[in-house]
């Protein structure tokens, strides 16, 4: 049965390994959601246990995701993995069909000077690409920059870039001495802050081991080759390949001074002396001395492309431009070696006589004692520099985790190379702005410099402030019971008025949250909106003026509705305007605006004929009778008369 692929971010399947370095390991895969090749860059899993290794990985992911052009390999995505509990960080990048410059030179083969002018040339352009958007690359060296089938340069691996300006853009750790001693600029060498300027060193390092097939330095050690490239001028290239014409000698000698301000000063400027020289027209930088012992100087040279000119139809690393190689016995090892007898040109051999060779021996001594005392204080120095100064390449800033989780924040410290540590709440936990189980304060202090892989103490929330509101209201003022609740934090008190009979004017009758509910006796987050209802009193009504002419009892019904109280007796009066027992009028008087509860009463008419004023209770009506009998105020007032 065949082995399930090992499947990333459930989306890309690793398949062979293409290549390992000392911090990552870079796999052949698959998107399978696009359908696409891509190689994918995983941190070893003996490096991702540390919070160092992980921040320059995930640094690397932001700078060469920040960038986009054609010669730099591009990033397409960045995840995580677990394996046993360990976050193991990868990259996702474009693949690259085609094998590094490291891969060429350790072939056995070298460069025509043509063709390495323009590869560097390429390389400048991605240089000047990422110097321009404010990245310093730190680490050009042959591993580092691949050629396409076609031809096409590409510039990878910014695990070790930096923002322009960085204040920790410096080359103290000795990881990032050991990885790249050949290549270092002097002021990486001494651990001084670094600019654009850097990387063009490092090129003209690169420059001059396409042209001659060896670094500009070898030694036994890297502190050796650092001090070299501190203290010790290079032969020019054409010292081991008198092919090399000196206008090539005189931009790879610009590109290697020991001063930033002796340099070229952008790589668009050294981009430029390439194709003037490609070109055969006089380039910026001053000629060199002619190399060998004792040879004149070489005449100005028209530089031949094998595309016809230097840089092709097709610009740096075009299809057009073929590349032709040629022979060399360079097979240095990791640092270098002492040459091969026949790296040096037979010309200059044959021009040493044996007393010359003689002399040379007896330097030689000298020159090993020499390097030793070397060798010591440059450590003496590192060791100081490491001990009592400290490096700022293992400090960073603190990254913000408040407001956070602490799932979210173990990942957000983990992503800057730092670890959640523990619980530091110290006189308490709650918070008005940040909710139940999120972070309300840490230390250090989030945008602080600390060590990486530092713990960063924290407090989890617990939440607003709580508070139980009183149960009962009775002969409480609203204002007196809005201030209470403001004083206790609630920060969102409104007021309402509802109209009561039984509650005075003014006081309060509930409180209540937004929709309503009464929250009497209630524990409620300070957080919590909140309502008092304040009384209005029982409210004002307007005695209606339609009741007249009504039924009597009709009346009664519907100033009863209102909210009046209508008295439990109707007074009669005689008139010929309005019929027997409907209303005449009120008191208080139609039209009239009284408060609910107030007490009405209902003037019934007892028909024609009678003066007499009587009355009779508001729920026995009346009975009509004929006029000649005087009604119900003629027996009322008559009493037993007979005769009617």
């Amino acid at each position: 049965m065949m082995e399930e692929p090992r499947r990333l971010g459930n989306r890309y399947e690793l398949g062979a390994v293409l290549g390992r370095g000392g911090m990552a390991e870079v796999y052949m895969a698959r998107d399978i959601r696009l359908g696409r090749a891509v190689a994918v860059k995983t941190l070893r899993a003996d490096m991702a246990r540390d919070a160092t290794f992980q921040a320059r990985f995930r640094r690397e992911a932001q700078s060469a995701a920040s960038l986009n052009h054609p010669a730099i390999v591009a990033v397409y995505d960045t995840g995580e993995d677990f394996i046993g509990g360990v976050s193991l960080p990868f990259i996702v990048m474009e693949y690259v069909d085609g094998s590094t410059l490291r891969d060429l030179l350790h072939s056995g083969r070298k460069l025509l000077p043509e063709r390495s002018l323009e590869i560097t040339g390429g390389v400048l352009q991605a240089l000047d690409y990422s110097h321009r958007n404010g990245i310093v690359h730190r680490d050009i060296k042959p591993a580092n920059v691949m050629l396409t089938r076609g031809g096409a340069v590409k510039v990878m691996d910014f695990g070790i870039a930096r923002a322009m300006g960085d204040a920790g853009m410096t080359m103290t750790q000795t990881a990032a001495v050991i990885g790249t001693a050949q290549y270092l600029s002097p002021e990486q060498a001494k651990g001084e802050q670094v600019d654009a300027r850097s990387d063009l060193y490092s090129t003209g390092c690169l420059l001059y081991e396409l042209l001659t097939g060896r670094p500009p330095f070898i030694g036994d050690s890297p502190v050796a080759v650092a001090y070299q490239h501190v203290r010790e001028a290079p032969n020019p290239p054409s010292y081991y390949d008198p092919e090399v014409p000196p206008v090539v000698d005189a931009i790879v000698m610009k590109a290697l001074a020991k001063h930033p301000d002796e340099r070229y000063q952008s790589a668009d400027d050294m981009r430029a002396d390439l194709e003037r020289a490609l070109d055969g027209r006089p380039v910026a930088a001053a000629p060199t001395v002619a190399a060998g012992f004792g040879a004149a100087a070489a005449p100005t040279t028209v530089m031949s492309s094998p595309s016809g000119r230097g840089y092709g139809a097709g610009g740096y690393g075009s299809a057009a431009a073929q590349t032709r190689y040629e022979p060399t016995a360079y097979q240095g090892s990791e640092y270098g070696q002492e040459a091969p007898e026949d790296e040096v040109p037979r010309s200059r051999r044959a021009g040493a006589s044996p007393a010359t060779r003689g002399k040379e021996k007896d330097k030689t001594g000298w020159i090993i004692l020499g390097v030793v005392v070397v060798v010591l204080a440059v450590l003496a120095i590192f060791v100081f520099k490491t001990v009592f100064a400290g490096s700022s390449a293992t400090t960073g800033t603190v990254p913000t985790i408040t407001g956070q989780t602490l799932t979210q924040a173990e990942t957000t410290l983990k992503n800057a190379g730092y670890k959640l540590g523990t619980s530091n709440c110290g006189s308490g936990t709650s918070s008005n702005s940040i909710k139940s189980g999120e972070i309300i304060s840490q230390s250090p202090a989030s945008g602080a410099s600390a060590t990486l892989g530092q713990a960063v103490g924290y407090c989890v929330s617990s939440g607003p402030v709580q508070y139980t509101l009183p149960s009962t209201l009775t002969n409480t003022s609203g204002s007196q019971t809005v201030s209470t609740l403001q004083s206790k934090g609630f920060t969102n008190v409104t007021t309402k008025q509802q109209t009561s009979s039984s509650v005075a004017v003014g006081d309060a009758i509930d409180i209540q949250d937004a929709n309503g509910k009464s929250l009497l006796g209630q524990t409620e987050p300070v957080t919590t909106p909140l309502v008092v209802v304040i009384s209005g009193g029982p409210g004002t009504v307007t005695v209606p003026s339609d009741v007249v002419n009504k039924s009597c009892s009709d009346a009664d019904s519907e100033l009863t509705g209102m909210g009046l109280s209508v008295n439990s007796q109707f007074t009669y009066e005689a008139s010929p305007s309005f019929a027997a027992n409907t209303v005449i009028t009120t008191s208080p008087a139609p039209n009239s605006t009284v408060n609910k509860g107030t007490s009405i009463t209902i003037t019934c008419s007892s028909g024609a004929g009678a003066s007499a004023t009587d009355t009779a209770t508001a729920t026995a009506t009346p009975t009509a009778t004929d006029s000649s009998t005087g009604g119900l105020l003629g027996g009322l007032n008559g009493g037993n008369n007979g005769n009617g």
